[in-house]
């Protein structure tokens, strides 16, 4: 299965109201960065653990490490969670920067150091999401 066909599957086996707003975020990450590029991680590591929930990965960035290894890594991940669903937005440095800008006008979420954490979109204020994802898309060091 290639990397299209696991996004779609991941989106589609969620329960209905998770698999539209994944779909509807899916899309309009699409719309805002259309030829970024798309990543799946199964959650699963070299062994076939589950550490992490599936994430669908936008965006392309180089994480540099302490010890001077690099990783490429995307830039915006979007996942189910148990209660909902999570945007990542990877590679900020300051961890107050995203509820500082974003916080108080997104809405219903919980935001932390690089998430925003939502039961649904229907209590989130989708422009300061929009703004959060175009944010993290931006080319930065």
């Amino acid at each position: 299965m290639n990397m299209q066909e696991q996004i779609k599957k991941y989106i589609a086996d969620q329960p209905e109201q998770k698999r539209d707003e994944m779909h509807e975020l899916h899309q309009l990450i699409l719309r805002i960065s259309p030829e970024c590029k798309l990543w799946f991680l199964d959650g699963k590591n070299s062994d076939g653990k589950i550490v992490s929930n599936p994430n669908i990965g936008y965006g392309h960035q180089l994480i540099e490490y302490a010890g001077g290894k690099t990783r490429e890594f995307y830039r915006i991940g979007l996942s189910s969670n148990t209660t909902g669903l999570s945007i990542y937005i990877i590679g900020i440095e300051d961890k107050k920067y995203l509820s500082q800008v974003y916080g108080e006008n997104i809405g219903k979420a919980s935001v932390t150091g690089y998430c925003i954490k939502f039961k649904t979109l229907k209590g989130i204020n989708i422009d300061t999401l929009e703004a959060a994802i175009r944010f993290g898309l931006e080319v930065r060091k």
